[in-house]
């Protein structure tokens, strides 16, 4: 308790400042709603335990926030809050390179982002690196619980390798999702090698598709998500710019957690490569 009242009786003013440097938009609008001597809203509504593990676990007070917030939103109980900081998702939530900003409200781009990572951990697949991509998407199908916590929260399974007929063709979809909070599909594209411009175009035509035929009144357009080994980030900005569709492009690693957890966060390397 003495450590809790601690932690939580610092300089409101400092926080703000450091927060206003954030990209995470959401993060910026809860701390500019703490105010001076109250604690702030999240961490009074969570379970007490939640709270020690932010305490054990988090000494940074801005990540504790960010932290704290998501567990209000999305209900985790303690160990997967645990798991979320031990995958460091705050360095990976809001990184995939997208063309929201140019093909959704501010709103729901900012939304979207948020529910996109880079790079997703698929360590509990246990996969050798050079595999095919059959074999990525049976393993997943194997592990969907995992698949689903890794995702997040608000990803609802329509199914895998998912029939369309277009044109008196048959195409097929890697993975299809219904997220409940944005109200839009999401498909899910995945290669087992580095971005090409050619996975955009592919992937505009099937979410044209997909909001044709199975999108409902009450929907909104369907979003895609590519997943690849690598990708140039130039290259991806050059293959999005100008399609209508919102699509975006993260990576993935199948490097196990024990080994993940010795390697540096993507945040600390983009800072690392922003100081040379």
């Amino acid at each position: 308790m003495r450590n809790f009242y601690l932690a939580y009786s610092q300089n409101i003013p400092i926080l703000q400042q450091a927060v206003a440097e954030s990209k995470d938009q959401n993060l910026q609008r809860l701390v500019a709603e703490i105010k001076v001597g109250k604690l702030p809203d999240p961490f009074a509504e969570i379970p007490w335990g939640h709270n020690t593990v932010l305490l054990d676990k988090l000494e940074n007070f801005v990540d504790r926030v960010w932290y704290a917030s998501k567990i209000r939103e999305s209900g985790w109980s303690r160990a997967v809050l645990i798991h979320q900081i031990e995958t460091k998702l705050i360095s990976r939530s809001g990184w995939a390179i997208t063309n929201f900003n140019s093909t959704l409200s501010d709103e729901q781009s900012d939304l979207a982002k948020q529910i996109i990572k880079d790079p997703y951990h698929f360590g509990f697949l246990n996969l050798e690196e050079n595999i095919q991509e059959r074999d990525l998407e049976n393993a997943l199908i194997l592990k969907m619980k995992d698949f689903l916590l890794e995702l997040g929260n608000g990803f609802s399974f329509m199914g895998n390798q998912y029939h369309l007929e277009v044109g008196g063709q048959d195409y097929y979809l890697d993975l299809l999702f219904y997220h409940v909070k944005l109200k839009r599909f999401i498909v899910i594209d995945l290669k087992v090698n580095d971005f090409k411009p050619e996975y955009s175009g592919k992937m505009n035509f099937y979410l044209a598709a997909v909001d044709d035929q199975l999108g409902r009144y009450s929907d909104e357009s369907a979003i895609g998500l590519i997943l690849c080994k690598d990708r140039n980030e130039i290259i991806v900005e050059y293959a999005l710019q100008n399609l209508e569709y919102p699509i975006g492009v993260a990576t993935y690693t199948l490097l196990p957690e024990p080994v993940q957890s010795v390697l540096p966060s993507p945040e600390d390397l983009r800072t690392k490569l922003s100081e040379n």
